[in-house]
């Protein structure tokens, strides 16, 4: 709520500014204070292998006709992140230029020194002339540094391994099940995942790529297996389960780890009502061919 709130306020400001600053004589030149403050009070950075560098935008209420140079300092009491080894400051310092109302703050992140699990960070102080802090916003920052990989489909076909909490409900006789994925010829970034619970149910799972930091799959209903196999007997005249994505919970992919983790949700269409059999979470994790006959050899 904070940041939503920081970034509504900078926005009005920059309106108003943007407003008031017009040549026309019909409109006052902006005479207000002169703030400038980090643009937003957090930043995440997806950290791939590319050797992006990052840019944090510093703002400013009013231009200048000269160049405005500011240092940047990291604030050690929020940082467990190592400077110079799971990131690095281009500069120490950030210019807005004369007539600029925006400079930029330059990070690079180390993709093979940060771990998926981490949970790391580091704050960002503007050293600044008391009169041009704004009190609502501060002069701080934090940056939390995220490990992405490039997604590649191909890292999710082959063999993969599904651990689900329908299994351990319904299922007496295993853990989990094995099987394997192929491409979808026909759709973008999707997968079929063959006989995904019962043989001859096959699923396709799309992929979403556009943001790095929110790796989503998404998949329309389809059919999940019957119920004779599933409970032991026929419901509804065509005794059929069928799955679809609940809209309140999220499922996502790792290219990183290579898994998907999905909440699908069950029920029987043919059944008068229609019988929603429950929401259960399933993981899926792509193994190798080795881990694949070693789990053949023990059963799955």
């Amino acid at each position: 709520m904070k940041k939503r709130f920081v970034n509504l306020c900078i926005v009005s400001a920059l309106l108003a500014l943007f407003a008031s600053c017009s040549t026309s004589p019909e409109y006052t030149t902006y005479s207000g204070p002169n703030y400038i403050m980090f643009a937003d009070t957090l930043f995440e950075l997806p950290v791939q292998e590319n050797g992006e560098v990052f840019e944090l935008p510093i703002v400013a209420t009013r231009a200048c006709d000269y160049d405005r140079t500011l240092a940047v300092e990291i604030i050690d009491s929020k940082s467990n992140a190592t400077e110079g080894r799971h990131y690095a400051l281009k500069s120490n310092t950030v210019t807005i230029k004369a007539g600029e109302l925006v400079g930029n703050v330059e990070v690079l992140g180390y993709h093979d020194n940060i771990e998926v699990s981490d949970s790391i960070g580091f704050g960002l102080r503007l050293v600044t002339n008391k009169d041009s802090q704004w009190d609502l916003y501060g002069t701080d920052t934090n940056v939390w540094l995220k490990k992405a990989c490039k997604f590649d489909i191909n890292a999710f076909t082959g063999y993969c391994f599904i651990i689900s909490t329908f299994i351990n409900n319904y299922v007496q006789t295993t853990d989990g099940r094995l099987t394997y994925s192929i491409v979808d010829p026909e759709n973008e970034n999707t997968i079929i995942i063959k006989d995904y619970f019962y043989d001859g149910y096959d699923v396709r799972i799309k992929f979403l790529t556009d943001d790095v930091l929110n790796p989503l799959i998404e998949f329309e209903e389809q059919q999940f297996g019957p119920t004779s196999e599933a409970f032991g007997t026929l419901y509804g005249e065509e005794g059929i389960i069928n799955m679809y994505q609940p809209t309140m919970y999220t499922s996502y992919y790792s290219s990183c780890e290579k898994f998907i983790f999905q909440y699908m949700t069950l029920y029987v269409p043919s059944m008068t009502p229609p019988t929603t059999v429950g929401v259960f979470v399933n993981a899926v994790e792509w193994i190798s061919d080795d881990e694949a006959e070693k789990l053949k050899r023990e059963g799955y």
